[in-house]
This record gives C-alpha cells, sequence and structure tokens, in this order.
C-alpha cells in the first residue's frame, strides 16, 4: 500500500483571521447579569432578589425534604439503571402529571382526550408547543399579556410565530386591567394564540379572579382563540394545587382545545432537574394519538428524549399518598411564608410612613411582587444598599428573608423620598 504523506492543514485566512471575528457582541440578558453583579458585590447585606429561587432564611436555595427522602430512596435502588427515556418521556410520569393539571375526574383524560410529553421543563415545554403550532396550526401569531416572563418572547418567537400583545396590568392603578385585556382579546386575530399565566402571574402577582376567568374563556371560545397557558407555580399561590389549576381546568372540561406548559422548579424545588411537560388537550383520542406522533418528530431533532432524574423524584412523590402529603404540607407552608413576608414589607413601609399606598403589596399573590419602584429607584436601592433586583420592580418575595425586610423596607423608604421633588419635603 502506497505511504501517505500527512497533509498540510489548509489555511482558510492567510492572515489568521477567525471565520467569527465580525460577529458582534449579543445583548446582555439582564437577570443574569443582576446575579453576576451580585456575585461580585463583598457587602454583607447584600441582597438577591432578582432570579426567581424560593430561598431559606439563610438565603439558600431551598430544597424540600421530601425531595431529600426521595433521592435518598433512588440512591438506595440498586436495580436501577440509566436507559435512555422514550421520546415522550417516562409514561407514568406524563400520566401523574397530567392528572395534577387536569384533575383526576377530567372528562378529557378519561376520554384519551389529553397527550402529555415529558419536556425539559417549563422553557422546552413552550419551545415544544410553539414549534408543534408553528409547522401544524393555521395562525402564526401569539399574544402575549403585557407584561410578561422575560423569556416568554424569546421562547415563543424561536419557533418562528408573530409576537402581540394584550393588556393585562395598568402601572398606574397595580391592579389586573381587566376591561382592557377583555377588549383586546375581543379584537384578536380569529384563531390567534393566547397565552396565559395560569397562576402567580410573573412579574406583577396579579391574576384574575374566577368570575373573570370565566368570562374569559367563554370570550376566547366564542372567538375561535386558542388558550396556551404557562404553569409555574401551581400551589404556590393559594397553598392548594386544585385551586391553582382551576384557569386551566375551566378550559380542559369545557371540550375545546388547550396547551399546557408544566413545570416542577419552583413548585418542587427541582430548578437544576429541568423538568416538566407539555400536555395538549384535543378533541378526540383519535386527534390527540396523531398530535403525538407529531410531537416525537419535534422533540427527536431538540434533544431527543429528556432526562431520568427529576421524572423519577417526582412520579415518586405524585404515586404515594404518604409522599404526596408531606409535598402539599411543605408547599403550603412555603406559601404561607410568602404571604408572611408580604405583610412584614407592607407593615414595615406603612410604620415607616413610606409616602404612597402600598397595599398592592399583600393583594399580589405568588412568589412576585411589582413593588412600582420605578428603575432610578431600583438603581438607587442598588447603588446605596446593594439590593439586586429586576429594573422594572419585580422583587421575588420567595428570596427575601424575615430577617431582611426591616433592611430592604428602610432601603425602600430613602428610595422613595430621595426621588421626591424638594418641594414635596419642605
Amino acid at each position: 500500500m502506497e505511504h501517505l504523506k500527512p497533509m498540510e492543514p489548509t489555511r482558510i485566512h492567510s492572515n489568521g483571521d477567525s471565520l467569527f471575528q465580525d460577529m458582534t457582541f449579543a445583548p446582555d440578558i439582564p437577570v443574569y447579569v443582576t446575579t453576576a453583579a451580585y456575585n461580585k458585590d463583598p457587602c454583607p447585606n447584600k441582597l438577591h432578589l432578582g432570579i426567581g429561587v424560593y430561598r431559606t432564611e439563610e438565603g439558600k436555595c431551598h430544597t424540600l425534604n421530601v425531595v431529600k427522602q426521595v433521592e435518598q430512596t433512588l440512591a438506595n435502588d440498586l436495580s436501577a439503571d440509566k436507559e435512555y427515556l422514550p421520546i415522550t418521556g417516562m409514561p407514568e410520569f406524563n400520566k401523574l402529571s397530567a392528572k395534577l393539571m387536569f384533575g383526576s375526574g377530567s372528562p378529557a383524560i378519561k376520554e384519551s382526550r389529553v397527550v402529555t410529553v415529558q419536556c425539559v421543563s417549563g422553557c422546552l415545554s413552550l419551545r415544544v408547543g410553539a414549534e408543534f403550532l408553528a409547522k401544524h396550526y393555521h395562525q402564526h401569531v401569539v399574544y402575549l399579556p403585557e407584561p410578561t416572563y422575560g423569556n416568554h418572547p424569546n421562547l415563543i418567537s424561536a419557533a418562528g410565530l408573530t409576537l402581540k400583545t394584550y393588556r393585562y396590568y395598568d402601572p398606574k392603578t397595580l391592579v389586573l386591567d381587566f376591561q382592557g385585556l377583555l377588549e383586546d382579546l375581543g379584537s384578536a386575530l380569529t384563531g390567534a394564540i393566547v397565552l396565559f399565566h395560569a397562576c402567580g402571574h410573573n412579574p406583577t402577582g396579579v391574576d384574575p379572579t374566577c368570575q373573570q376567568w370565566e368570562q374569559i374563556r367563554q370570550l376566547m371560545r366564542q372567538r375561535g382563540l386558542l388558550p396556551f397557558f404557562d404553569c409555574a407555580y401551581q400551589g404556590l399561590v393559594s397553598g392548594n394545587l386544585d385551586d391553582d389549576a382551576q384557569s386551566i381546568r375551566m378550559f380542559g372540561c369545557d371540550g375545546g382545545e388547550c396547551f399546557v406548559a408544566q413545570s416542577y422548579s419552583k413548585n418542587m424545588g427541582l430548578y437544576g432537574e429541568r423538568i416538566g411537560s407539555l400536555s395538549i388537550v384535543c378533541k378526540t383520542a383519535d386527534v390527540a394519538r396523531r398530535v403525538e406522533s407529531q410531537l416525537k418528530l419535534i422533540i427527536r431533532p431538540l434533544y431527543s428524549n429528556p432526562p431520568i432524574h427529576g421524572a423519577a423524584i417526582v412520579t415518586a412523590i405524585l404515586k404515594d399518598r404518604d409522599l404526596y402529603q408531606k409535598w402539599t404540607n411543605e408547599l403550603k407552608a412555603m406559601r404561607d411564608r410568602l404571604v408572611q413576608v408580604r405583610r412584614q414589607l407592607y407593615d414595615s413601609l406603612c410604620n415607616k410612613g413610606t409616602p404612597g399606598d402600598w397595599s398592592h403589596i399583600i393583594k399580589q399573590v405568588g412568589m412576585y411582587s411589582f413593588t412600582g419602584l420605578n428603575k432610578d429607584q431600583v438603581d438607587f436601592l442598588t447603588r446605596e444598599y446593594h439590593i439586586y433586583m429586576s429594573s422594572d420592580g419585580r422583587i421575588n418575595i420567595g428570596g427575601l428573608s424575615s430577617k431582611a425586610v426591616p433592611y430592604f423596607a428602610g432601603a425602600i423608604h430613602d428610595a422613595v423620598i430621595s426621588s421626591l421633588p424638594s418641594s414635596t419635603l419642605a
């Protein structure tokens, strides 16, 4: 055989320039910039109220006791392996997740009209749903609430869908702009997709009432609009898993179709496990089977199949009565602490005589509060008090400890006072 000499490497650019040298820097992602700045700050009193993580009084990411118990059991199971899951994920996880979302008595589940696939947390649940709609739905316009979770536009538009907004929050009154919401959905493009936060709206903490949800449902069905729910906080809003799923169940039992992205990051504290699901309620069981077949083709090139560990944790908790009860008890305690911290912050501001009406803090629900602070006031908090938060004034109540509330309330008081005209202080 002829001996082949090693080939000299081909030089693409004689000057050694990179193929990507003209690439511009991507814009910063605000929440991660805030986190990086917080991590570098040496101040012992610093607070991080930006990223949505439920923390202990010591500021550590909270790991539920029931999760620790299940993980120990899984670690001791020498018969377990690390085989690939099916493309659609762990079958038992999917079945239990659908039941948690739609209820054990759901007509859609009983009639096999619900298809559920395990996804990589809530983000990929949304993305898989968006990819499906981009490929198989005639309308490519999605209406998002104004404001909404910062990653929603990225996840939806990346699938090629067009974004519009509908009024949701009134920054002047700090409450739901329900009339504006109805008007915007009433004039939305026929067949358009409408994204809803199932409960604990991020970033405002403002939710419609059950009566308002029913009005929304009727309008959606009359206008032929397709609901797509993002459910990331089930159980953390009311303390009751069933109550927090009522908005979804209204749509899930009326015979119409809807999409639901579900995440266990917040309500089980499984942030780093990236475990969630996408459920689609279909008109018939036959359509559900067709939809599932197409979802497989979407998932395959994205991540092929989902990871096993988070699904194993969730499944173990949902299928065991005692573990489920422990979980709901811990979830209720977490929710009660959120309510307590809200009340403590409100009382502290009132006691200090901080200018303004702060009652919205205790009227809002879930992990977040839209404080009403403006960007200049937020900058003041960071500069003078080492408090890191979103520039729009959103704070993560779950990241605020009881012992830090007096410090935070004092900082807010100073920020508000410093922003008042000097004539007001005279």
